[in-house]
């Protein structure tokens, strides 16, 4: 049976995609198409605030992307030094909060501690934040992208705890998205799920599916990998079969194989 993955189909730069590694496990065919692209942003005033950690009690990233955007700072050299010498070791004091594995594998590779990857969605994030952070403390460094959800700001705010937003990528559509999609849907026909990844990939997907669809759009059972996606697949009057419990490739393979009605390989 044929998965279609709606997101970019490299989340290392070595290795098989984990998604599809792990699909294959329970016998599934799986396929992902790039659907978003990112321009990243403000990187100069991303760094002048990594530079003052004595300014912040800490750092939160709910996107893999707010820290690919670090990286990308970290790639110049002296900015790369600056942080090996002495901004590292200093962050490294202070609570790194993250939403899920990728997110906390990214702020390993640059050397700090993750805390709150079990939590899995903005609002678990948001609430395990404010079961360790004390209000009227320094701000915490929040660097996000353009379309954030305003769950999380907004539930520490409530509670008093400072939060200092930095907008840092910017969300578009891939260019070759359509192109894509009608390559897949004309090469291997229609799948048996289509899984979701984020708001803005049902944004841009969702009606280049319905029409290549056709009639059969209602067997397809649609899948999301989390609550915030499924809403807006729900939002669009999309009947959802399957959310992960959780952002990873495991609970994504499990929620379908129980869709589709699937004995374990």
């Amino acid at each position: 049976m044929k998965v279609l993955l709606l997101k970019d189909p490299k989340d290392k730069d070595s290795g098989a995609d984990p998604y599809v590694k792990e699909l294959g496990l329970y016998g599934f065919e799986a396929t992902s198409i790039p659907v978003l692209s990112f321009e990243f942003i403000s990187l100069e005033s991303l760094f002048e605030k990594l530079s003052h950690p004595e300014a912040y009690g800490g750092l939160v990233f709910t996107s893999p992307r707010a820290l690919e955007a670090i990286k990308i700072c970290l790639k110049e050299n002296s900015k790369n030094k600056a942080w090996s010498k002495s901004l590292k070791q200093k962050w490294s004091t202070k609570p790194a909060y993250v939403v899920g594995k990728a997110t906390a594998s990214l702020v390993e590779e640059i050397g700090l501690t993750p805390h709150g990857e079990k939590s899995g969605n903005a609002e678990k994030l948001a609430d395990y934040v404010c079961s360790r952070e004390k209000p009227d403390s320094s701000d915490l460094l929040f660097p996000c992208g353009a379309l954030k959800r305003e769950v999380l700001p907004t539930a520490l705010r409530e509670k008093g705890i400072p939060l200092e937003s930095l907008t840092v990528y910017q969300t578009t559509q891939h260019p070759h998205l359509e192109e894509c999609l009608s390559s897949y849907f004309s090469q291997q026909g229609i799948p048996a799920s289509v899984v979701f990844f984020s708001p803005s990939g049902v944004k841009f997907c969702l009606q280049h599916i319905q029409k290549l669809s056709g009639d059969f759009i209602n067997h397809i059972k649609f899948a999301a990998i989390g609550p915030t996606t499924a809403e807006a697949l729900e939002a669009a009057g999309v009947p959802v079969s399957c959310t992960a419990e959780s952002p990873t490739p495991q609970d994504l393979a499990t929620g379908i194989q129980k869709a589709l009605h699937l004995q374990n390989c």
